[in-house]
């Protein structure tokens, strides 16, 4: 995106910490016009005034929201758009962790709780937003001459590549965070839209309980995930791509193989169909 010397709008969702402040000054230092969506509005506004000082060639900005939320995140996108005329690049970022013992395993006694879900609710749903949000407004972009019209990056795990039996829940929102990608992929290919996902290993962050968790892990730097990023965003052809940050390499993840040729049949009947 640099090369082009084009100021893109780019929107943030959970972007003044952790992962989402990595994503923010990755594209506040190409000079662009950064809005961050984030829950923390203690800490979130000083946090980005100071990604503001550092790099004065970039327009940022900071808007309270919470992503599970459809009218924060219609009406944050929204004020985007009229301000910046256009949304280029949305990175769905926000999400949670569960917190201690999964509520899905949990046996309370003799009447069962309903189960915790607000990881469900940031992680899946809030994602689902802010596609929609995204794919709508990058529909009004003007003819740039780029060969993208606009770019969505959904913030997925490996955790949804792989069993992850101490967040089941979290496993879950991730691993329809993928499928959702993938499923979407040939749809918005029709109006040159991209989405592709990030799956990163661990990073240490602020969605975990406790830094303690990170002591016998082995770390991913943030620098490989911010290089899967514009990886993704260099290249207009990429869509419906899983790419899973690990150590120094950022790899590509294929979709399951068809377990036999009937199967293959079949789903591709369905897609003959026509798209969603």
């Amino acid at each position: 995106m640099a090369s082009t010397n084009i100021q893109k709008s780019v929107v943030v969702t959970g972007g003044a910490s952790g992962i989402g402040l990595a994503m923010t000054r990755h594209f506040a230092s190409q000079g662009h016009k950064v809005s961050v969506l984030d829950i923390n509005d203690k800490t979130g506004p000083g946090i980005i005034a100071e990604v503001a000082a550092e790099y004065p060639q970039a327009t940022l900005s900071f808007r309270r929201g919470d992503v599970s939320s459809w009218e924060d995140q219609a009406a944050a996108f929204e004020q985007i758009f009229r301000d910046h005329g256009r949304i280029d690049v949305v990175m769905a970022n926000a999400g949670i962790s569960e917190q201690g013992q999964s509520s899905v395993v949990e046996v309370e006694g003799d009447v069962p709780k309903k189960p915790a879900t607000k990881s469900i609710e940031v992680n899946f749903l809030g994602v689902i937003y802010s596609v929609k949000l995204a794919v709508h407004y990058m529909h009004k972009n003007t003819d740039d001459s780029s060969p993208s019209r606009g770019s969505i990056i959904v913030t997925a795990s490996n955790a949804g590549l792989y069993p992850f039996p101490v967040a089941p829940l979290y496993a879950a929102s991730k691993a329809g965070v993928i499928n959702l990608v993938r499923s979407m992929a040939p749809v918005l290919a029709k109006s040159n839209i991209q989405i592709n996902a990030l799956a990163p290993a661990v990073l240490e962050t602020n969605i975990a309980p406790s830094s303690d968790l990170f002591k016998d892990m082995i770390i991913t730097p943030m620098s490989t995930l911010t290089a899967g990023v514009a990886r993704l965003i260099a290249d207009p052809s990429l869509t419906g791509q899983v790419a899973e940050i690990h150590g120094e390499s950022v790899t590509p993840r294929l979709p399951p193989d068809y377990v036999d040729e009937d199967s293959r049949k079949n789903l591709e009947t369905f897609w003959n169909l026509g798209f969603a």
